[in-house]
């Protein structure tokens, strides 16, 4: 394992190599003796991940090959991260969250409890690129949301707790709480039975 800063790994830890913790971000290259990287217990680290310093990260975590995961991100118990997932930094992440394979997430997001995000989605904050006008603002995904293959979410967007973002929808505006965002760009639809609260499934 390659590591730089001081890392912090809990018990049963499991590393594919090659793996490196706490690469340094702009101010710490080239320095010493800075934190780098806390993992908490039980965690899987395939080969290929990469995670930079001044990352949390709880119990149980997984991922998968070539993974990047950069600095200021705290991430709860139980995330698993897909293959050539991408974290962008300064991000929050809650528990029981499951980015899939091919994921951007950029900065300043902030993701729930219990969120899934399917494969190739792509997450963004910057609403005038490259202009930076108006600044980076991440979208916010509330708890037990879930969003479809392919999708891609704007800057600033607010998913709703329980919502659905269907495969290949383009969200624009926010979705409120246990609605669907369906198209391109999306447009908000009730939630179909089988998926609306107080339904088991």
């Amino acid at each position: 394992m390659i590591e730089y800063g001081i890392n912090k790994t809990g018990e049963g830890l499991q590393v594919f190599e090659p793996v490196t913790l706490g690469f340094p971000s702009r101010e710490y290259i080239g320095k010493t003796g800075f934190a780098g990287t806390t993992i908490g217990k039980d965690a899987v680290l395939r080969t290929g991940t990469i995670i930079y310093c001044d990352v949390i990260i709880g119990d149980r975590f997984q991922s998968g090959h070539n993974v990047m995961i950069r600095e200021k991100t705290q991430i709860g118990d139980r995330v698993s991260v897909g293959t050539a997932a991408i974290i962008e930094g300064n991000t929050r992440i809650g528990n029981d969250v499951s980015l899939q394979s091919m994921v951007y997430i950029p900065t300043s997001t902030t993701i729930g409890d219990h969120v899934f995000i399917g494969p190739n989605a792509v997450l963004t904050n910057d609403r005038y690129p490259p202009s930076g006008i108006g600044g980076l603002v991440g979208p916010v995904i509330e708890d037990h949301a879930a969003i479809g293959a392919n999708a891609t979410i704007l800057p600033g967007i607010h998913i709703g707790e329980g919502a659905l973002v269907a495969a290949g929808a383009i969200v624009t505006r926010d979705v409120p709480a246990h609605r669907l965002a369906l198209g391109a760009p999306a447009k908000i639809r009730d939630l179909p039975s089988a998926l609306a609260p107080g339904t088991s499934r």
